[in-house]
C-alpha cells in the first residue's frame, strides 16, 4: 500500500504571534501575518501571505485564507483583508468571505499604518 504523496496540512492559529500557520509533517509550509483590530469593533486583519518555496499550487493559502475567515465568523468578527492575495480569494468567494464594514476597513487600514514597521 503506498502512501499519498501529500501529507495533510493543519492549521495552526498561533494569535500572540499574529500567525495562521499551515503546517505539514510538523513543519510550517506556509502562513498568514495578521492582527487583530485592537479597538471595537473588533476584526481580524490579514496583512500577507505567504507559502514557502517548494509548496506553491498546492492550495496551502486558499486553506489559509477559508480557515482565517473561518476563525473569524467562529470568534463573531469580521476579516479585512489587506492582503493582495486574500482580497483576490475574498472577491472569488463572496458566499464565504462577507465584506467588512466600511468603518472597521479605515480603522484596520489606520492601525497598520500606526504600525507599519512591524511588517
Amino acid at each position: 500500500m503506498s502512501q499519498s504523496p501529500d501529507t495533510p496540512i493543519e492549521f495552526q492559529d498561533e494569535r500572540e504571534a499574529g500567525r495562521l500557520l499551515a503546517v505539514e509533517d510538523g513543519q510550517a509550509v506556509g502562513f498568514i501575518a495578521y492582527f487583530v483590530l485592537d479597538r471595537p469593533p473588533h476584526a481580524l486583519v490579514a496583512v500577507h501571505t505567504v507559502v514557502e518555496p517548494g509548496h506553491e499550487g498546492r492550495g496551502i493559502a486558499g486553506g489559509l485564507v477559508r480557515t482565517f475567515y473561518g476563525l473569524a465568523e467562529t470568534e463573531g468578527v469580521p476579516v479585512v483583508p489587506l492582503c493582495p492575495y486574500a482580497a483576490s480569494w475574498a472577491a472569488k468567494h463572496p458566499d464565504e468571505a462577507p465584506d467588512a464594514p466600511t468603518e472597521v476597513v479605515a480603522a484596520a487600514k489606520a492601525q497598520l499604518a500606526a504600525d507599519s514597521d512591524r511588517w
